[in-house]
C-alpha cells in the first residue's frame, strides 16, 4: 500500500546557529511546513547548547511527525576544533533522529547544492533562490542556514525513491520530463 504523505525534516548542523526546515511531500508536490533557525549565544557552555540541539530536535519531531531526516555533512576544513565542534553537534541531532524512529541520512554539502541547484560549487544565496521558485517561496529567510537544512529535506526526496512517485513515470532526462510535464514550466 503506498504512503499518501510523507514529512522529511531537513538539519543544518551548527553549534551556534542550527538551520532546519521541514516539508511535506504527497501526490501535490512539495509544501514546506516550517523553516527557521535555533539561535544559541557562543557564550553558552558546550554541553548545554548540545542540550538545546537535541531538544530542539526532539521538538520538532514531536510537533510535526517526520518520518525521514536529512542532515548535512560536515565539511572538512582546515580549523579541526570547529570540525569536532560541528560533528557534535550534527552527532547530537542524528541521535535525537534515531531516537525518535526516523530513518537519518546524511549529505554532504556539495551534493545538497548540485541536487538543489545542478551545480556542486552554488553558493548559499543561489541554493535560496533556486528552493524559492522551486518551493513558491515568497520570503527569504533571515539566516541562511534555514534555507540550508531546507535544502537537505529536498535533496533528500530528490535522492529517494519516493513512496508516493514509486510505480509512476520515470524520464530518462529533463527534456523528456518536461514534455510529459508542461504546467511545471514557469514562464
Amino acid at each position: 500500500m503506498q504512503k499518501e504523505t510523507k514529512i522529511i525534516l531537513g538539519i543544518d548542523p551548527g553549534t551556534v546557529v542550527m538551520g532546519y526546515g521541514l516539508i511535506k511531500v504527497d501526490a501535490k508536490g512539495l509544501k514546506l511546513l516550517e523553516m527557521g533557525v535555533l539561535k544559541m549565544s557562543s557564550k553558552t557552555n558546550a554541553h548545554d547548547r548540545l542540550k538545546t540541539i537535541h531538544e530542539k530536535v526532539c521538538a520538532l519531531i514531536k510537533q510535526f511527525k517526520p518520518s525521514e531526516m536529512a542532515i548535512e555533512a560536515p565539511f572538512f576544513g582546515k580549523n579541526v576544533q570547529s570540525m569536532l565542534k560541528l560533528g557534535r553537534a550534527q552527532g547530537v541531532a542524528i541521535a535525537a533522529g534515531i531516537q525518535g524512529g526516523l530513518i537519518v541520512a546524511e549529505y554532504a554539502p556539495k551534493k545538497i547544492k548540485q541536487s538543489i541547484t545542478g551545480n556542486g560549487n552554488a553558493d548559499k544565496i543561489q541554493v535560496m533562490k533556486m528552493l524559492q521558485k522551486l518551493m513558491t517561496l515568497e520570503e527569504k529567510p533571515e539566516y541562511l542556514d534555514a534555507s540550508d537544512a531546507l535544502a537537505a529535506a529536498v535533496c533528500h526526496h530528490f535522492q529517494g525513491k519516493s513512496t508516493i512517485t514509486a510505480g509512476k513515470n520515470t524520464f530518462k532526462d529533463w527534456g523528456s520530463y518536461l514534455e510529459k510535464n508542461p504546467q511545471r514550466i514557469r514562464k
